[in-house]
C-alpha cells in the first residue's frame, strides 16, 4: 500500500506544480497587458521590473492555486482511468477512497498552507506590490529628446532640437527656453550644434552647446512691456546642466498604504473593524445631536411643511391648524412660509449628506469583513476543488491537457464569476457579507459531494449505455409503433 501511496503522490505533485506555475504565468501576462503603458518608456531598471513581477505573482496565488488543484487532480485521475490503472486497483480490492487517501492529506495540507499564505504572506505582498506599482505609475517617462518636438519634461525648461545624430548624443539646431523666472519666454538660448551626455551617477544631463546666442528680456525697468528691452550674448561654447532626479523612481513610504484592508491580517482586520464600527456609531450620534440643535422645531415636528399649502401667487393657510398665522398680513405670511421651506430644504440636504457619510463608513467596514472571510474562503476552495477534480477525472477517464483543461476552465470561470458577483454585491451592501462571499462555495459544495459519491460508488455517470437504458426504461426518445394501442 505504501508503494501505491508514493505512486499517487508522484502522479499528482508533478501536474500540480506544472499547472500552478502555468496558471500563475497566464495571470502575470494579463497583468502585463493591463499595465504595459505604465511600464514602457520610463527607463525602469531590471531589478525594479523583477520585483514588481514577483510581488504581482504573489498576489495572484489565490487565483492560481485553486485552479491548479482542480486541473492537476483531474489530470491525475483522468490519466489513471484512461490507462485502466483505476480498474486494476479496484480488481485488486483497492477502492477509490483508499486510492485518494494520500492525496486527500495533501489537499488538506495545501488548504492549511493556503490559509497561512492568505493571512500572513498575502497582506505583505499586497503592500509591496501596491506601493511599488503606485510609484511606477507616478514615474515620468525617461528623458528623451525627439526631433522637432518641444519637450517639457524638465521643470522650468522647454527644449527643442532640430536634428539628432545616430549616436543619440550630437544634436543640431538647439533651442532652450528658461521659464524659471515664471514670466514666460524671457530667456532663450539657441545653438547650431551641441552634445548631451549623462553624468556618471545618472542624476543630471550636461548640454555642451557651440556657436550660439542667449537672449534675455530685461524686466527690471519701468514700462518694459512697452519698450521690450533685451540683451544678447554670443558664445562659442557653453555648458548647461539639468537635474534629472525627478526622472528617478522615488519610493513612497509604505506606512501610507498599511491601513488598506487588503494589506491586513485577521488580527488587524478585527481591530480595524471594531474601531471603524465605534467611529461610525459615534459619528451617527454626533450627527443626530447636531441635527436636533440646528433644527430644533423640525427635529421634533416633521410634518410642519406638509401641513402648509403654499402657492406663489395666492397663499392659503389652514387657520384651524395654525391659528397664529391669522395675526399676520399676507407679506409676513409669505416670509414665514419661505423661511420654513428654506429650513426644510437645509435640513433635508444636511440629512442627505450625513446619511451618505454613514453609508460610506458602513461600506468600508463591509469591505474589511469581505477580506476577512476571503482568507478562510481560499483554503476551503482548495479543498473543494480537489473533491471536484479527483472524482470527475475518475469518471471521465481522460488525462493530458485536452478535455481536463476545458472542464477545469469551465468550472473555475463559473466559480470565479459567481464569487466576484457575490463579493461586489456584498461590498455594495446589497447582499449579506456571508452570503456574498460564500455563495460560490455553497454552490460547488453539493457538486463536490455528488461527484465524490458517484465516483466512489462506481456509478456510471457518463456511461452512454446506462443513460440509454434509463431513457428506454421510462420510454424517453423511444419510437412508438403506430399499430400499438
Amino acid at each position: 500500500m505504501k508503494k501505491l501511496h508514493w505512486y499517487m503522490l508522484k502522479s499528482y505533485l508533478g501536474p500540480f506544480v506544472f499547472t500552478f506555475f502555468i496558471a500563475l504565468f497566464i495571470l502575470l501576462l494579463q497583468f502585463l497587458w493591463k499595465y504595459i503603458d505604465d511600464l514602457v518608456g520610463k527607463g525602469l531598471e531590471g531589478y525594479i521590473i523583477a520585483k514588481l513581477m514577483f510581488y504581482a505573482s504573489s498576489t495572484f496565488v489565490p487565483l492560481a492555486l485553486p485552479l491548479a488543484i482542480l486541473l492537476s487532480s483531474l489530470m491525475t485521475f483522468g490519466n489513471l482511468g484512461e490507462h485502466y490503472e483505476l480498474v486494476s486497483m479496484r480488481s485488486a480490492g483497492i477502492s477509490l477512497r483508499k486510492t485518494m487517501k494520500p492525496l486527500i492529506y495533501v489537499a488538506i495540507l495545501t488548504s492549511i498552507v493556503a490559509f497561512l499564505f492568505s493571512n500572513y504572506v498575502l497582506p505583505v505582498a499586497n503592500l509591496k506590490f501596491g506601493s511599488l506599482l503606485y510609484d511606477v505609475r507616478q514615474q515620468k517617462l525617461a528623458f528623451n529628446l525627439t526631433e522637432g518636438v518641444f519637450e517639457q519634461d524638465l521643470n522650468n525648461f522647454v527644449i527643442r532640437i532640430g536634428k539628432k545624430a545616430k549616436d543619440n548624443k550630437t544634436i543640431y539646431d538647439v533651442q532652450i527656453y528658461d521659464h524659471s523666472s515664471k514670466m514666460g519666454n524671457v530667456k532663450v538660448t539657441t545653438a547650431k550644434k551641441g552634445f548631451m551626455e549623462l553624468t556618471p551617477d545618472q542624476q543630471s544631463v550636461i548640454f555642451t552647446l557651440y556657436d550660439g546666442y542667449t537672449y534675455v528680456d530685461i524686466t527690471d525697468q519701468n514700462r518694459y512691456k512697452e519698450t521690450r528691452p533685451f540683451e544678447s550674448m554670443k558664445f562659442s561654447k557653453q555648458e548647461l546642466t539639468f537635474d534629472l532626479s525627478e526622472f528617478q523612481l522615488n519610493r513612497t513610504n509604505e506606512e501610507l498604504f498599511k491601513t488598506h484592508y487588503t494589506m491586513l491580517n485577521i488580527k488587524q482586520l478585527n481591530q480595524s473593524i471594531d474601531s471603524l464600527s465605534i467611529q461610525r456609531i459615534e459619528r451617527l450620534k454626533f450627527y443626530k445631536e447636531k441635527f436636533i440643535r440646528g433644527y430644533t422645531y423640525l427635529g421634533k415636528n416633521d410634518t410642519i411643511i406638509d401641513s402648509l399649502i403654499v402657492q406663489r401667487d395666492t397663499i392659503f393657510v389652514d387657520s384651524l391648524k395654525y391659528p397664529l398665522l391669522e395675526n399676520f398680513d399676507k407679506e409676513a405670511m409669505i416670509e414665514i412660509v419661505d423661511l420654513a421651506q428654506k429650513n426644510a430644504r437645509n435640513a433635508k440636504d444636511d440629512a442627505y449628506n450625513y446619511g451618505n457619510e454613514i453609508d460610506t463608513r458602513r461600506q468600508v467596514i463591509t469591505k474589511h469583513e469581505v477580506v476577512w472571510h476571503q482568507k478562510f474562503k481560499l483554503s476551503i476552495a482548495c479543498l473543494l476543488f480537489f473533491f471536484i477534480g479527483a472524482p470527475l477525472g475518475a469518471i471521465i477517464r481522460k488525462g493530458g491537457l485536452g478535455l481536463p483543461v476545458v472542464i477545469s476552465v469551465i468550472f473555475f470561470v463559473l466559480y470565479h464569476i459567481v464569487s466576484m458577483t457575490g463579493e461586489k454585491a456584498a461590498k455594495a451592501d446589497e447582499w449579506n457579507v456571508i452570503i456574498g462571499v460564500w455563495l460560490s462555495t455553497i454552490i460547488i459544495l453539493p457538486l463536490g459531494l455528488f461527484l465524490t459519491y458517484k465516483a466512489t460508488t462506481d456509478a456510471p455517470l457518463l456511461d452512454a449505455e446506462s443513460w440509454k437504458k434509463t431513457f428506454d426504461r421510462y420510454n424517453i426518445f423511444k419510437k412508438r409503433n403506430p399499430d400499438d394501442r
